[in-house]
């Protein structure tokens, strides 16, 4: 499991990083997670969200990241009732929450509908209540839509991989109204990039990462 593998960097960074007297069980929201403060990226209130969940959040940051028209994807928490939940908590399924990621993008770059096929395409959305290796309904297969559009690009999306056949097994993604993000522990964001001799990083984020670049590479970014 993810979690069993970062167990030993997070007590490290826990130790370590004292220096800004804040527990890494709080959430923060840094500045390199804010699109605004990119010197080279549009403003943030120019740039839409969306809210997707698909197993670790660490892969599926990394994936939305590497898209053109992204600016930026936070790893965070969605989908239970729990407030200001933690890795911890998340990670041992007591929150009802989904490792999730907020991702901020310029709809005039890449539309929802773009979004939605780079959800399906980079995991199997047959798998109920997981992704290899990590199992747990924190790892489920979620699409938060915030409006009434993008409840029916995802419903119309998951009807047409359905009728398709394409899987040879039903769509088991869940698609619900968005509540609210709680953005993970700083020592989340960014982490495949951060971190890439990271065990879990070497052998499951890294090979999805190139299995979605291989499958579209029309959508990646120049430097991708």
């Amino acid at each position: 499991m993810k979690y069993l593998f970062s167990v030993v960097i997070v007590a490290a960074l826990f130790f370590f990083s004292c220096s800004s007297n804040k527990n890494k069980d709080q959430t923060i929201h840094s500045t390199h997670n804010n699109p605004s403060l990119h010197s080279n990226s549009k403003k943030i209130e120019e740039l839409s969200k969306a809210y997707f969940a698909s197993g670790c959040f660490w892969c599926v940051e990394a994936v939305f990241e590497s898209v053109k028209g992204v600016e930026e994807a936070v790893s965070g928490y969605s989908g239970g009732p729990e407030k200001n939940p933690t890795y911890e908590q998340v990670g041992a399924g007591k929150t009802g929450h989904a490792e999730a990621v907020e991702v901020y993008y310029d709809p005039a770059v890449v539309s929802y509908e773009t979004l939605v096929k780079v959800y399906y395409g980079s995991h199997n959305p047959t798998t109920v209540n997981g992704q290899h290796p990590d199992f747990g309904t924190q790892y489920r297969s979620v699409i938060f839509y915030t409006n009434d559009n993008e409840k029916k690009i995802a419903e119309t999306f998951k009807a047409n991989l359905d009728a398709s056949g394409e899987y040879g097994a039903p769509i088991a993604t869940e698609i619900v109204a968005f509540e609210k993000f709680w953005p993970a522990e700083d020592y989340h964001q960014n982490y495949e990039r951060l971190n890439p001799n990271n065990s879990y990083v070497r052998n499951v984020s890294i090979p999805r990462l190139n299995r979605f670049k291989a499958k579209f590479p029309e959508l990646l970014k120049k430097n991708h």
